[in-house]
């Protein structure tokens, strides 16, 4: 399922949702690849940035230890003299980070349709706080499964999980337009926001599931308990942040 947009117009120009997908593309085109470019992720550049830049859950649970590439693997300890980046720096620039064009197509796809009224619910301080704290408890849900892992993590998923989930509290009732694909075939179903998000969320559900029965690939790199600790996150956090007054009026304005 994809969603093409929803029935809630904002209130004010979504500047740091703007801002956000901005920083993304920026960050794939220009950072990861070191120049503008649609090569392949495989690319030089691109590994390199993906292992320094990239969080690795077993350099956050092994302060002080670093790792760098050595083979098809990372050799991971306390690396003197290593100009690497910092961990705590990784957490950031991750969240920044995509593996391929429709991994950042997708999130700033999602992004924009819900983040613009989850940003509306808040103002623009706020939700630039709400995002980031999302996606840090996405990476702190992903390295809690495997603590030692050595495979770089990155991605807007788990902070843009983080907006779903407050976007599902905040607007259950509102209706998402969602292409449904059923095969060889698609369709456009105006669904509303709980069911919509609510497969979503069972779906991240299930494939996590799977990925622990299955541990080495299973998953297909994807970072699923990120997404599920991006989305409580979001589901336990959004009355912190959110204005009831605002959330009203946007309610008001459903078409």
């Amino acid at each position: 399922m994809f969603p093409l947009r929803d029935n809630i117009p904002t209130d004010r120009f979504p500047v740091v949702t703007v801002l956000l997908i901005i920083a993304n593309v920026l960050m794939y085109f220009f950072f990861q690849h070191g120049t503008i470019s649609l090569g392949s992720p495989e690319s030089t550049d691109f590994l390199a940035n993906l292992y320094e830049y990239g969080t690795i859950p077993y350099e956050v649970t092994h302060p002080g230890e670093q790792c760098v590439p050595s083979g098809n693997t990372l050799a991971c300890g306390e690396l003197e003299g290593a100009d690497l980046a910092p961990t705590w720096l990784t957490l950031l620039t991750a969240m920044f980070m995509h593996g391929g064009l429709l991994h950042l197509g997708g999130n700033m796809l999602f992004l924009w349709i819900f983040g613009n009224n989850v940003e509306d619910s808040m103002g623009p301080v706020k939700f630039v706080l709400f995002y980031v704290l999302g996606g840090l408890a996405a990476d702190a849900a992903q390295i809690l499964i495997d603590t030692s892992a050595k495979v770089p993590t990155i991605g807007a998923s788990g902070a843009v999980a983080a907006v779903l989930g407050g976007y599902l509290l905040l607007f259950p009732r509102a209706r998402v337009v969602t292409v449904v694909f059923i095969i060889f075939f698609f369709t456009i179903l105006e669904l509303p926001a709980i069911l919509f998000l609510g497969i979503w969320i069972l779906q991240q559900g299930l494939f996590a599931y799977f990925d622990l029965l299955q541990p080495n690939g299973g998953g297909g790199g994807v970072a699923y308990f990120a997404h599920i600790g991006g989305f409580v996150f979001g589901l336990l956090a959004i009355r912190l942040f959110a204005s009831e007054q605002r959330r009203r009026k946007q309610l008001e304005r459903m078409t």
